[in-house]
């Protein structure tokens, strides 16, 4: 079973979450800023979510710099930026299975908790 997690090694938020949920080397981890994602793990979270929007974080300090807030956004769009900008992803961002799970609202991580034991 696919078990990974595309996060920031520099996000604390991403930290938090990894250690509360107790996950190790089960998991495969992407340093999204390191290894940037490529179109085809995009597109892989896509068939799973079924949206580019839903992958997309308007909290990046770039989604107001590059005047995005001002614009009406495609799917084509959304994806675009994602690869483009690694802030724009969503994170963490946890593939369990066939299962996907993005952010990191409580109710997001709690699933996740769920999924995993």
């Amino acid at each position: 079973m696919t078990k990974k997690v595309y996060h920031l090694a520099n996000c604390k938020t991403c930290q938090r979450i990894i250690s509360e949920l107790g996950i190790g080397e089960e998991f495969e981890y992407q340093n999204i800023k390191v290894e940037k994602i490529t179109e085809a793990q995009l597109d892989e979270m896509y068939h799973l979510v079924g949206s580019y929007e839903a992958l997309f974080s308007r909290r990046s300090r770039k989604y107001r710099a590059w005047e995005l807030h001002t614009k009406t956004l495609t799917e084509d769009d959304y994806r675009s930026y994602i690869l483009k900008e690694y802030t724009f992803l969503k994170r963490p961002v946890f593939i369990i299975g066939d299962e996907i799970f993005i952010g990191n609202a409580k109710k997001t991580v709690a699933a996740v908790a769920k999924a995993i034991q």
